[in-house]
């Protein structure tokens, strides 16, 4: 409980409702699956040239899972200041802010998965590092 709440925006209920749904992440072996368990993973309906639609989410997944993760997702953009800036970039290049929502909420969802398995809390200070390449002479 501790881990899943230490990520901004998602509080004990939320915390409590994302391990149940999920039986504690028991089944689940990677993020791409979590996803789709979920229903957030994107869907494309083309036939040929003469069917083209949008991309949208599956919703073939768990509701309850969908549904709790909306308010988590809004708050994060609040008061966390990297999921502000992927709300803002999503939302200035689509220009639909559901979309950049449901982004978060896939965001959020995956971060959980992976602090769950790694036994680890967030850490808003934690930067990438990047690695100099190094030439191998033989």
């Amino acid at each position: 409980m501790k881990i899943v709440s230490s990520i901004p925006g998602i509080g004990n209920l939320t915390a409590v409702t994302i391990i149940a749904e999920t039986n504690g992440f028991e089944l689940i072996k990677n993020k791409r699956q979590l996803v789709s368990y979920a229903g957030l993973d994107v869907r494309e309906k083309t036939s040929g040239t003469s069917v083209k639609s949008k991309p949208r989410i599956s919703k073939r997944g768990n509701r309850n899972l969908r549904k709790v993760m909306h308010f988590p997702a809004l708050a994060a953009i609040r008061t966390d200041e990297r999921f502000r800036n992927i709300f803002l970039r999503i939302v200035s290049r689509h220009g639909i802010k559901m979309k950049a929502i449901v982004a978060i909420q896939r965001k959020l969802l995956e971060l959980t998965f992976i602090l769950w398995k790694n036994n680890s809390y967030y850490n808003s200070e934690h930067e990438y590092q990047i690695i100099p390449f190094q030439e191998v002479s033989l």
